[in-house]
């Protein structure tokens, strides 16, 4: 019999930048989810390149072509968002063993929290398994280049933020 039921997850991050990375979990997650809600962390603590609002712009425009993906803000607890948004998934990426054991504990908290919402976790492409945002940012800042690891678009907005010789 053929699960006929509605699935909505949550991709939460700070997203900043956006990442190839990022867009290989996204695209991924929207073939296996009925929707998909890339959830932009509102965290002052973070100290963000990108405004909040240039984030949500900047995964809206790269996540365009997909129908069943959404684009939202979020502060507070992520179980809170994600009965707020009626999804039954969070949606997270394991890169390293160091990811894991962040992403399990948090996984549990959060099951504690809202036995309801199931994490979901998958590994990122081969080529992208070492790609984290703070890396990205401090390689290009001391002039490396990452053209190859950020959608065209964010690369864009990087170099008119903060151009680099």
């Amino acid at each position: 019999m053929a699960n006929t039921q509605f699935t909505r997850a949550i991709f939460p991050g700070t997203f900043d930048p956006i990442t190839n990375g990022h867009l290989d979990l996204i695209e991924r997650g929207a073939r296996i989810f009925d929707e998909l809600v890339v959830a932009v962390l509102r965290n002052p603590d973070k100290n963000p390149l990108f405004s909040l609002k240039e984030r949500l712009e900047m995964l809206r425009e790269v996540t365009a072509q997909h129908p069943n993906v959404s684009v939202e803000a979020f502060d507070g607890l992520l179980v809170d968002f994600a009965k707020q948004t009626g999804s039954t998934a969070i949606l997270r990426g394991i890169r390293a063993i160091s990811d894991y054991e962040y992403e399990m504990q948090m996984a549990m908290m959060n099951r504690r929290l809202a036995p309801d919402v199931e994490t979901v976790f998958l590994l990122p492409a081969l080529n992208y398994t070492f790609v984290s945002s703070r890396l990205l940012k401090e390689i290009y800042l001391l002039g490396g280049k990452i053209e190859d690891l950020v959608p065209a678009a964010v690369f864009d907005r990087l170099q008119a933020k903060v151009p680099v010789p």
